[in-house]
């Protein structure tokens, strides 16, 4: 009988050595072409700031169980190194099927627009198993560096050790990190990315609200906080989002409804609950589920509630939102809800929301459901996504949240605290982060941010693990557009993990980078001025960047933040 190791063709010393490139976190490594990228091998970053570069590598013929490890030092000094080691992590990218990567009239920013696999899990990497390196392909490694806000200053040499299953040394790169003195200051954009705990609960096969759900909830939200994700959005009763008319989608309510007669009362358990979870992981924003249906206001979101001893559905796509039914129902919750947020010490928390993405035709329900609202809750802010100027005209929208292909004439207007968003619909010009799109796209969004002083970005897409109108679970690792619905990679930033712990995508690590550029230009404003602040920022850019004009080199983008992070240091001080 022949063995499995006597099947192996014999692989020769020189054949099983790694050819090893450092690139940067902006470029996206494909298995089945030559990798362009040039060596990044040095760069600056702030003390409590999150970097990350890549580990570019192939072999003539197949490899597996390749060891990698990260070594860390400093010449200087060495208690330093060893305090930064435990928080260096290495992963893989792994590649994932794209059938759906852009739609037919996309513009030239774009990777590619064949179908295909495409770089952007970043997946564990298991000491058993290690890397494999196939034959003649690129494949990488991703490492993240948290540098703790107490770190010391001073630069630090990353080597990057390729070692064969035996423990020998294959191969080394190195790269130098100069952290500066000065520290990351706290976020001010308010940051939500749409949560959807009925796909865990599907994915995951637990009941919502048994223990397992709540432990997989808290770790899907602390990952989230630690990307700069601060608001959460919060069923109040299951979100009427991207839901088939007719259909539903799994109970995820967290207010307890009881209904006798036209009376109802309200149980607010499962809500604090919710609350202390949030505050644990380091929360600052509710953005309360919507109070109506999505495109038009129309309908009433799907409400249990318990009657007669039996839970049943009271309120859903039957439900006329401007019925005295649902009115009276409103009308008694939500005093009640705003009893609850003082109570918590939620007032200046706290963000309402009528219903996602109406348009023009849709003004006489919107209109209504806006106006009955403003009765109870009129005193804490109101946000929607929208595109149309005259919802904020007509004051139907306080706090109007425009996509950003349509923000113009909110900034010509000067719309105070603006938000904007992006999703599926903006493929075109503008930033997005679709995985056929080049990193560069995606965390330029950082600067746009900043120059135009945007108060708080929104996305649709933190964990939507459906098809187009949750008809029906998906597997992401398989499908990356909702079932052929939007461009691959538009619907989820995260992956789910065998065990309950969400693994991120390389696209999400890319926006949390754009968060820190917003973040450092926060500070070296603070420092020399706003208006040497963006005239720093657009040095190169060939024109002032707007949100549809904006370089698009990646090697712009890195040497921007350098020039950022210089002059910071040029200013001298800790904070």
């Amino acid at each position: 009988m022949i063995s499995d190791k006597e099947r192996r063709p014999t692989v020769s010393t020189a054949e099983s050595i790694p050819e090893i490139r450092l690139i940067s976190s902006l470029e996206k490594v494909f298995a089945d072409e030559e990798l362009q990228a040039a060596p990044y091998v040095k760069a600056t970053a702030l003390r409590g700031e999150t970097f990350s570069f890549q580990a570019a590598y192939r072999t003539a013929t197949l490899v597996k169980h390749i060891r990698v490890r990260a070594e860390v030092s400093n010449s200087e000094n060495a208690g330093a190194a060893s305090a930064i080691a435990p928080f260096v992590e290495l992963r893989s990218v792994g590649l994932v099927p794209a059938e759906l990567p852009i739609y037919a009239d996309h513009d030239d920013n774009v990777l590619r627009a064949t179908p295909g696999l495409y770089p952007d899990p970043l997946l564990p990497i298991a000491p058993s198993e290690g890397l494999t390196g196939f034959p003649g392909q690129w494949r990488s490694v991703w490492v993240t560096v948290r540098l703790p806000e107490a770190v010391a200053a001073g630069r630090y040499t990353i080597a990057i050790v390729f070692e064969s299953a035996e423990g020998a040394e294959l191969a080394r790169e190195t790269f130098e990190l100069d952290v500066l003195t000065a520290k990351l200051p706290e976020q001010k954009l308010i940051h939500t990315e749409w949560f959807h705990t009925d796909c865990l609960s599907t994915y995951y096969g637990v009941d919502v609200f048994s223990e397992r759900y709540w432990e997989i909830v808290e770790r899907y939200v602390k990952t989230a906080v630690d990307h700069g994700i601060n608001m959460l959005l919060t069923p109040l009763f299951t979100p009427p989002l991207d839901t088939q008319v007719g259909g539903e989608r799994p109970t995820v309510q967290l207010v307890d409804v009881r209904k006798s007669g036209d009376t109802y009362t309200f149980g607010f358990g499962k809500l604090k609950r919710w609350v202390e979870l949030c505050d644990r992981c380091g929360v600052r924003y509710f953005e309360l589920s919507h109070l109506f249906t999505q495109w038009g206001a129309k309908h009433a979101p799907k409400i249990m509630a318990e009657e007669d001893g039996e839970l049943k559905r009271i309120f859903g796509w039957d439900t006329d939102a401007t019925g005295e039914a649902y009115k009276s129902f409103l009308a008694q919750f939500l005093p009640e809800l705003v009893r609850f947020i003082r109570d918590n010490g939620l007032e200046k928390r706290v963000y309402f929301h009528v219903s996602d993405e109406p348009h023009t035709e849709h003004f006489p329900w919107y209109e209504s459901a806006s106006s009955w609202l403003k009765q109870f809750v009129g005193e804490f802010p109101s946000i929607d996504a929208l595109s149309d100027y005259a919802f904020y005209e007509k004051g139907l929208v306080p706090n109007p949240v425009p996509a950003s292909n349509h923000i113009k004439p909110f900034l010509d207007n000067g719309v105070p605290d603006l938000w904007t968003y992006y999703c599926c619909s903006q493929y075109k010009t503008v930033s997005n982060r679709f995985i056929c799109m080049p990193s560069a796209r995606n965390r330029v969004l950082g600067l746009q941010l900043y120059k135009f002083r945007i108060a708080g970005f929104l996305h649709w897409g933190y964990n939507f693990w459906y098809a187009q109108y949750s008809r029906f679970p998906i597997d992401p690792y398989k499908n990356t557009d909702a079932n052929h619905a939007f461009p691959a990679g538009d619907p989820f930033v995260v992956y789910p993990g065998p065990d309950g712990t969400p693994y991120e995508s390389l696209r999400f690590e890319v926006f949390r980078e754009a968060l820190q550029d917003l973040r450092a230009l926060e500070l070296l404003e603070s420092r020399i001025g706003r208006e040497r602040t963006i005239a720093l920022m657009e040095e190169g850019a060939g024109a002032p960047i707007t949100f549809d004009e904006y370089p698009r080199d990646a090697a712009w983008l890195l040497g921007c933040r350098e020039r950022i992070n210089e002059a910071i240091r040029a200013t001298g001080g800790p904070a």
